[in-house]
């Protein structure tokens, strides 16, 4: 099959072997796979990853041992706990230590013709959800994490740094709370997209000093948390959702004297995210940037201009 492959270098396979399921796995044919952030910052050494890059995705199930599966469009969780360590028995295969995490860790991904995941994994798409809405479930899922986490009120003053692709789904998401939603970034373009969801800023044109009750850092790099660190009122809640594979370098000690919460997010409820998608609350509108082939790859990860590269993997 055909796949792009990640050995210190991406490479284009055209004859890389097509995986086989296991007990309780199904073969998933890939229609479409999204860039992710992640993926970008794998590139670069994060994670220290190699094979099949890709982890967003949506697919038809081809073979499975429960046949209502067999033709059905699904999404899927990425990560795979062994099942048997004490956090997987308490329902946390999410933090298994032991965990595979499709195209992350240890598990071949979906920049290619086929992958095989757990059955208890998968999440039927509604058939009011076209494809190129549902590759998006995976990040939408990330974003409704945060409600999850933290009682956003509707009184409280919220602030998202960063308008890329994650940054636009958790800007939808936030403003179905009612809280009173900001929104900060660099790019005049991306900030446009949520002009009727929220309040939106360049960050070279605001200064605000201790200002909001939670703020949501999705910039993708080391200096979104300490700029969060700036704008959120003592006693206040940073919610992290980027991962990068620099460091970022904190004072700890204004972490400490304002007493402030910093609440890590990552992966989120794949059923409610596909609600959402089915009755057109969260709209992936402008969100979608070009669609290219596997053959295509440097060009697609070289899309300056697209919140979201998407490759088109069915043939």
């Amino acid at each position: 099959m055909k796949c792009l492959y990640f050995d210190e270098v991406l490479t284009f396979i055209e004859d890389y072997p097509q995986p086989r399921r296991e007990k309780g796995e199904a073969l998933i044919k890939i229609h479409y796979g999204a860039i992710c952030n992640t993926d970008k910052e794998i590139i670069k050494g994060y994670k220290g990853f190699q094979g099949i890059l890709g982890h967003e995705f949506v697919g038809v199930v081809e073979e499975a041992e429960d046949p209502t599966y067999i033709g059905k469009r699904v999404v899927g969780e990425i990560n795979l706990g062994c099942g048997e360590c004490k956090h997987c028995r308490q329902g946390y295969n999410n933090h298994c230590k032991n965990r595979r995490v499709l195209g992350i860790t240890n598990k071949d991904g979906a920049f290619a013709q086929y992958i095989t995941l757990p059955l208890a994994n998968l999440h039927l798409v509604p058939d009011g959800v076209a494809d190129l809405e549902a590759v998006f479930a995976e990040p939408l899922a990330a974003a409704l994490e945060i409600t999850n986490q933290c009682h956003i009120r509707p009184t409280h003053k919220v602030a998202i740094v960063g308008s890329g692709k994650l940054g636009q789904l958790i800007g939808q998401v936030l403003s179905l709370t009612g809280c009173d939603l900001t929104i900060l970034g660099r790019n005049e373009k991306s900030l446009f997209l949520l002009k009727n969801k929220a309040r939106v800023q360049l960050i070279s044109q605001v200064d605000y000093a201790s200002y909001f009750d939670v703020v949501v850092d999705a910039t993708g790099n080391q200096s979104g948390l300490s700029y969060a660190q700036n704008i959120v009122k003592p006693m206040g809640k940073v919610v992290l959702k980027s991962t990068y594979h620099d460091q970022a370098l904190l004072n700890p000690t204004l972490w400490v004297v304002n007493e402030i919460t910093l609440v890590g997010s990552r992966c989120g409820p794949m059923d409610a995210t596909l609600r959402l998608l089915d009755k057109k609350l969260v709209s992936t509108e402008g969100l979608l940037g070009g669609v290219y082939t596997l053959e295509e790859y440097q060009a697609a990860f070289a899309d300056q201009n697209a919140l979201k590269s998407v490759f088109k993997i069915v043939e």
